[in-house]
């Protein structure tokens, strides 16, 4: 059976369909969401607002994420790095679904600028693929990077009685770290400055319109 090569213009199609899905549906994960192992807290308003403007600003980044890695997979030069990021995007897809049954538990809804987010950063995706797989494998370190340091902040943020919360950003903790270091073992250089800081400077905007909007 021949099996077809799919050409860019192929993947860009894909990566429309995931784009629809990532803003405005809700994935079905592969693995079940870690909150699952603690039960519902309960929360006065102000601990539940807050924890949900923190579940939302991690939806958005999770919805970033999958956008910068579909991007970056559409125009990638080798197949290996095309699955790798691709596989990367796959467990981001879980991440996204287990902030969004989150936001529901909290009464809450994703970002309404999801859709802004997501097409800046298929953009951001698809420069760094233009510019060749180290600096693309270097973009998911430093991203990654990053996405370790806030998930840390807002591990020390979440209300305490919020375990369910906390221990998701836990998971999705670990697997950044791990797709930060694969990364790096297939070959992601360290970007040049000024790059990570204005990387810093998109995601303090973005943390802080989404916590509210």
């Amino acid at each position: 059976m021949n099996v077809r090569t799919l050409s860019p213009f192929d993947r860009l199609l894909a990566g429309l369909e995931r784009a629809m899905e990532a803003v405005a549906g809700e994935p079905e994960p592969t693995r079940a969401s870690p909150g699952h192992a603690h039960p519902l807290p309960v929360l006065d308003d102000a601990a539940r607002r807050h924890a949900a403007g923190l579940m939302r600003v991690n939806h958005t980044g999770e919805v970033c994420a999958q956008a910068l890695y579909v991007g970056q997979a559409t125009l990638a030069r080798t197949p290996e790095n095309r699955e790798h990021l691709l596989h990367a995007a796959a467990e981001e897809t879980d991440h996204l679904a287990w902030c969004a049954e989150r936001l529901k538990e909290l009464d809450s809804r994703p970002s309404l600028l999801n859709p802004l987010w997501y097409a800046g950063s298929y953009a951001i995706g698809i420069v760094a693929a233009v510019v060749g797989d180290p600096v693309s494998l270097g973009f998911v370190v430093e991203t990654e990077r990053q996405v370790e340091a806030h998930l840390a902040e807002h591990l020390e943020s979440l209300p305490a009685d919020d375990d369910r919360s906390r221990a998701i950003l836990a998971q999705m903790q670990t697997d950044e770290v791990r797709h930060a270091e694969n990364a790096q073992a297939r070959g992601g250089v360290d970007l040049p400055m000024p790059v990570p800081q204005l990387m810093g400077l998109m995601s303090k905007v973005m943390k802080t319109v989404a916590y509210r909007v």
